[in-house]
């Protein structure tokens, strides 16, 4: 059986790494975006994107894929059409939907003379009621067609985490498919069926169901998060305290996982801090209070600072010290650094007239674009920014500073001094010549 033909509407961060794992699949794909430069660069086959796995994936799917500007011609060729655009956050901590509703309309526009069936799906992450309320309304009026009758409309939220797009999109947990109808969802699930790698639970519910959905985990692991930091917190006050082996006992249960309960510093990055902000907008939007976002959000708030408040604890007065910090993106395997808690603590150490040595493997050129350069060095190596260095802030979990012995600090650094947010170096705490220091640790 032939398959389907697929346009993805949006080729961002996500949206270019779904588009190329369903041509890696097997299916004709057709991207489509605005930038003329991005567009080039892909019939190219250049990678725009630091994103593990991406390069191999474009290299088997090459065959398959094309990308335009054209969304006439991605409409009329395609039988399932996504829409994977921006949807910036606005003053009162909502999701803008003006690219989506752009998008919808030109995907209307150009429906109108076509009496073929056709599938549209959005992944864009909006407020609920977006989908069912205003998308829907868009499709009808520009296209001239019933939705459910003529065409169809799913809402399909992304659970693709950057550093692992690829594999969270092709061995999803769960897929969620808010359907118009049940003729749209069944069709968007027999899809998934076929891209996807794995058997994952998929389950069909409302436009608006599916919407909520999205915020509400990301806003569930922001909770997760907070409250592991809670306790790390603690545990820096306790004879023994350990919050790993917390977290270990705490994880065994199967009610809960050990899954980011790490206790270190605060969540960063494209999705929780905004989706937090939005769970609670809506919330109170529907007349409720949502208490344990908002607690989230204030106990995020202020990691960066209890970290800033240890190390002076640790070094005193931070004027003229050289700090080597290693790691500036929110996670490992992204170029992502905002917003980061790594970005907010070099940004307190150095109004606290710090001088700062910067090692990242893919965050330094985004870093040097908000960081500057005055009281910053960037390296290219963890051991050269560790040269001549009065402390070690080991901020992000990165393989490579993993990889690090004792003798790589006592070696290089003036005083071998290291606070560790992730833990990542525990061993240190063993050796003599090494002054450790880690988060959720009793020192």
């Amino acid at each position: 059986m032939k398959k389907q033909t697929i346009s993805v509407i949006g080729l961002g961060k996500l949206g270019l790494n779904m588009a190329m794992c369903i041509a890696y699949r097997g299916y004709r794909v057709i991207g489509v975006d605005n930038n003329k430069k991005l567009i080039k660069m892909l019939n190219n086959n250049n990678n725009p994107l630091s994103e593990p796995g991406l390069d191999e994936i474009m290299e088997k799917a090459s065959d398959n894929f094309e990308a335009t500007t054209d969304i006439e011609y991605a409409v009329h060729n395609a039988d399932i059409i996504f829409i994977f655009v921006g949807t910036p956050s606005t003053e009162d901590g909502g999701f803008s939907s003006h690219f989506v509703e752009q998008a919808a309309t030109e995907i209307a526009l150009n429906l109108k003379d076509i009496n073929k069936y056709k599938l549209i799906v959005n992944r864009s992450t909006v407020m609920p009621g977006v989908t069912d309320g205003v998308v829907k309304r868009i499709i009808e009026e520009y296209s001239g067609k019933i939705v459910g009758e003529d065409i169809g409309l799913c809402f399909n939220p992304e659970f693709m985490a950057l550093g692992s797009a690829i594999h969270n999109f092709l061995h999803p947990d769960v897929i969620a498919i808010g359907e118009s109808d049940s003729n749209s969802g069944q069709q968007l699930s027999d899809f998934y069926k076929n891209v996807c790698e794995n058997d994952p639970a998929i389950v069909r519910t409302s436009l608006t169901n599916a919407e909520w959905s999205k915020i509400s985990l990301n806003v569930f692991l922001t909770v997760k998060m907070s409250f592991a930091n809670t306790i790390a917190e603690v545990c820096e006050r306790i004879d023994g305290g350990d919050v790993d082996k917390i977290s270990d006992i705490l994880g065994h249960d199967p009610r809960i996982g050990r899954k980011f309960l790490s206790g270190a510093i605060g969540y960063g990055g494209p999705c929780f801090p905004r989706d937090t902000k939005a769970f609670t907008t809506f919330t109170k939007n529907n007349n409720c209070k949502s208490e344990l976002s908002i607690a989230a959000e204030k106990v995020n708030d202020r990691q960066s600072k209890r970290v800033l408040g240890s190390i002076k604890n640790i070094v005193g007065e931070l004027g003229g010290k050289t700090i080597a910090v290693l790691g500036l993106t929110y996670k490992p395997d992204t170029d992502i650094v905002d917003p980061s808690d790594q970005l907010n603590i070099v940004k307190f150490l150095l109004s606290e007239n710090a001088i700062i040595k910067a090692c990242d493997p893919m965050g330094i050129k985004n870093a040097r674009k908000i960081l500057g350069d005055s009281n910053i060095k960037y390296t290219k190596s963890a051991i050269e920014c560790l040269k001549g260095t009065d402390l070690c802030l080991l901020a992000t979990p990165w393989e490579e500073f993993k990889k690090l012995r004792p003798k790589d600090f006592t070696e290089n650094m003036k005083a071998p001094i290291v606070f560790d947010c992730w833990r990542i170096q525990k061993n240190l705490s063993f050796d003599s010549e090494v002054d450790y220091y880690g988060v959720g640790i009793q020192y």
